[in-house]
């Protein structure tokens, strides 16, 4: 099983790291989206280079290439692979196979190894996991990113918030759906890395100087 998790991992970090924006924005306006805006490889850059439209197919394909990661964690380490007992608390490998499959699908996107390690920020690929993994907290923060996105037109601002809305979900979801804590673990560790990615975003909207939508 130990093989099958390590190839689990790194297909995940693989198929995290293919930089969609920079592909689109180089097959379609011919410019590498690197040397504009903020200097990353997400869908919020690629949409002030190319477009609205091109940004939102990169969303798409974000978000489809680190959920398909983590959906095929879940097949490679299925639930009868057993169950791992921590402090009296029984979680299923498969689980954690998912959860470390999550992190090196948005590792891969902040840091692809296609991309000379200059890739996004990780928010549509988080997403993309949590569509796979709870797809009512994925839809739910989904959801705020936009509304807040959209009202303060500062993405940094609605993708912070809405990572942070989808783990509150997350919460009363656990609690009552006897969902995996390891999922918990997960959501917090992404959005601690996330408000990491952020943190020029979060020096510029206190300075009042952040980069607005369209």
């Amino acid at each position: 099983m130990v093989a099958e998790f390590v190839a689990a991992v790194v297909i995940a970090y693989l198929l995290g790291s293919i930089p969609f924006g920079l592909i689109i924005g180089k097959l379609t306006k011919g410019v590498d989206i690197r040397e504009y805006g903020s200097g990353k490889t997400g869908a919020t850059n690629l949409m002030r280079v190319a477009g609205t439209k091109l940004g939102v197919l990169t969303i798409i394909l974000d978000v489809v290439k680190a959920g398909g990661a983590v959906m095929l964690a879940g097949v490679v380490i299925n639930s009868s692979k057993g169950v791992l007992t921590v402090d009296g608390v029984s979680i299923y490998w498969q689980h954690v196979a998912q959860a470390a499959a999550g992190l090196a699908a948005v590792a891969g996107h902040n840091w692809p190894i296609f991309a000379k390690f200059r890739g996004g920020r990780g928010v549509t690929a988080y997403f993309g996991t949590l569509f796979a993994i709870c797809p009512p907290a994925g839809i739910f923060g989904a959801e705020v990113v936009a509304i807040a996105a959209l009202r303060s037109r500062h993405m940094s601002v609605g993708s912070i918030l809405g990572a942070l809305a989808s783990w509150c979900l997350m919460v009363p979801l656990t609690i009552v759906y006897d969902l995996s804590p390891i999922y918990l673990a997960y959501g917090l560790a992404v959005i601690a890395l996330l408000v990491y990615r952020h943190q020029d975003n979060i020096k510029r909207i206190r300075q009042g100087t952040e980069r607005r939508l369209w």
